[in-house]
């Protein structure tokens, strides 16, 4: 090594010291809290990373980080359809602010998977994956199948969520009746009953918790609950909170109306029971013709088919 680039490399090193010593100098007592804080905050997300592949959240948390990047980097949505999948994503029980973009990444990721997989599988299909038209369209279909798939698994997660709130909602109805019957506020009561429903139906807890913070922090009680109708997406949950709107309003007991609701919950759902029972006769008329009534003609026909068989033989 030369002594001109030996003296370059030394200088280099000397500033890059001397950069560090000064951006390290605590100068003052604010920098010193604020280089405290610093190492506070490096120290926690060290253990946070070496803990992080321990963890099953941390992993969620990470592929739902890539998603977002990659459903942000992508505007495959105008905004009114992000508008309705965020209506979605929040009847889904899904509120964070880039939930669209980490579905929009889901999407993607699934349509291109599943268009490698048909580019794969594309030669290999008998007689018609000698055609290249027919690969293209392989793969565009796949690749659509792809984009379809997580809105599908969304759409049922909605159904499954609204289907618990709706079978949880006369309980939490007779609750809300009794913490009023006690003397407790609007927002203690819905606290109350949150609580009380976390076990047993913990979507619908998680609605009444959010409804209760937001009247407790305060603003317009009518806007609260309409969010919470807006976020459920149920017939019922509307009408519940219309009774307490217009109970808030005209300052009417809303005990007897909460009781009344929570009777017609109760019908509603033991006549839903009674259709699905009517239904049941037909609906399983074909799996006994094609699974029952065989096996029960070769049970009662079999033994003197045998004996024919036997006989002519």
């Amino acid at each position: 090594m030369s002594p001109e680039l030996a003296r370059n490399l030394l200088l280099l090193i000397l500033l890059i010291a001397g950069i560090g010593l000064v951006l390290r100098w605590p100068g003052s007592r604010r920098r010193r809290i604020a280089q405290r804080a610093r190492h506070a905050v490096t120290r926690v997300g060290a253990s946070q990373k070496t803990e992080a592949p321990l963890r099953p959240e941390n992993v969620r948390q990470a592929f739902a980080q890539r998603f977002a990047l990659l459903g942000e980097q992508v505007p495959m949505l105008d905004a009114m359809q992000r508008t309705q999948l965020a209506q979605k994503l929040t009847r889904a029980g899904f509120r964070d602010r880039r939930a669209v973009s980490i579905l929009v990444g889901c999407k993607l990721s699934a349509g291109t998977l599943l268009g490698l997989g048909g580019i794969a599988l594309g030669p290999h299909l008998p007689v018609f994956g000698k055609y290249f038209i027919f690969r293209v369209l392989l793969l565009l279909a796949a690749f659509m199948l792809g984009m379809m798939i997580p809105e599908i698994v969304l759409n049922s997660r909605i159904k499954g969520r609204q289907r618990a709130i709706s079978s949880a909602l006369p309980d939490a109805l007779d609750l809300l009746v009794i913490c009023t019957n006690a003397g407790n506020s609007l927002v203690v009561g819905l606290k109350r009953v949150a609580r009380e429903l976390k076990n047993i139906c913990p979507p619908l807890s998680d609605e009444i918790g959010v409804t209760a913070d937001e009247l407790q922090i305060g603003g317009d009680s009518a806007v609260a609950l309409r969010n919470m109708a807006e976020r459920i997406g149920l017939p019922s949950v509307r009408g519940l909170v219309s009774t307490l709107i217009q109970s808030q309003r005209y300052g009417t007991p809303i005990t007897q109306s909460l009781r009344q609701l929570s009777r017609t919950e109760r019908m509603a759902q033991m006549t839903a029971l009674e259709e699905k029972a009517a239904k049941l006769a037909t609906k399983i008329t074909l799996p006994m013709m094609f699974f029952i009534l065989p096996t029960v003609g070769l049970i009662s026909a079999g033994p003197a088919v045998i004996r024919l068989i036997e006989v002519f033989k």
